[in-house]
């Protein structure tokens, strides 16, 4: 089984670029810096490197996302599959080459909190919600944990994202 999953941040916005032929499709490269478990960083010289700094490519729908939503500094879980490949460089060396083909990217944090506004979703958009809802609705609740408890009987459109 080939299966990688990551979490970290994008080091630089993603670089996409678009193939030729009868059905162009979005090809992304961005690059994730992912933390290392365990790793002192109270090294004597401090030059300890304590991230890994990841090569990932995403194809079509999941391109355009990265294209449209992703951005230097954004925290993001990545799932896919390590794949390696070779070639020839200009100077005639063999380089090898390890990229992770991304398959699903979620966001690790909400916007908030990527703008150093806090670590989770705010209780204010429960607390508008609350009092917007109708006397037949149970309003939504914070459960403190960053989310928050849907009533039944809300549609899709109701809720604040697509």
């Amino acid at each position: 089984m080939n299966k990688v999953m990551l979490c970290g941040r994008l080091t630089r916005d993603p670089e996409v670029r678009y193939s030729q032929g009868e059905r162009q499709m979005a090809i992304a490269r961005f690059t994730l810096a992912v933390d290392r478990r365990g790793r002192g960083r109270n090294s004597q010289d401090g030059s300890e490197q304590t991230a890994d700094f990841i090569q990932c490519v995403s194809f079509d729908r999941n391109a355009e996302f990265a294209e449209k939503y992703l951005r230097q500094g954004t925290k993001v879980i990545v799932t896919g599959r390590l794949q390696t490949g070779s070639y020839t460089n200009k100077d005639g060396q063999r380089v090898y080459t390890t990229d992770v083909i991304v398959e699903e990217t979620e966001f690790a944090e909400s916007k908030n909190a990527s703008q150093g506004g806090g670590s989770s979703f705010s209780g204010n958009f429960a607390q508008n919600e609350a009092r917007s809802t109708s006397s037949s609705q149970r309003p939504v609740e914070d459960l403190g944990d960053g989310f928050m408890n849907i009533p039944d009987g809300v549609e899709d459109d109701g809720l604040p994202f697509n």
